[in-house]
């Protein structure tokens, strides 16, 4: 299992807020969700998904696509992967652990 982390910036928009773009790329994500497939995370600054890496790219694709559905003609999308396979360990396991070690 993969956690990416995704950042999806539409470029060209008639104002400086981009939570509408934001909004319809969850709804998307919410449709993946709900297959079980994948699950994900905002925050204030990109969103967070895990799930099986080619299942990821496909959703990627998908995120970046919805500013271009809202008629946008250009998307920049930052994409991090970190792809562990010696161990499956799901995004809040990995912060419980650092947690767990500040306070030692």
């Amino acid at each position: 299992m993969a956690i990416i982390d995704v950042t999806v910036i539409p470029v060209g928009t008639k104002t400086a807020s981009v939570s509408a773009y934001v909004a319809d790329i969850h709804r998307v994500l919410k449709k993946y969700e709900e297959t079980g497939k994948i699950r994900y995370q905002l925050t204030p600054m990109n969103t967070i998904i895990e799930g099986d890496l080619p299942l990821l790219f496909e959703v990627i694709q998908a995120m970046h696509e919805v500013p271009f559905e809202k008629g946008l003609v250009r998307v920049c999308t930052n994409i991090r992967i970190d792809d562990r396979r010696d161990i499956e360990r799901k995004m809040e396991e990995k912060v419980e652990r650092v947690q767990n070690l500040l306070e030692k």
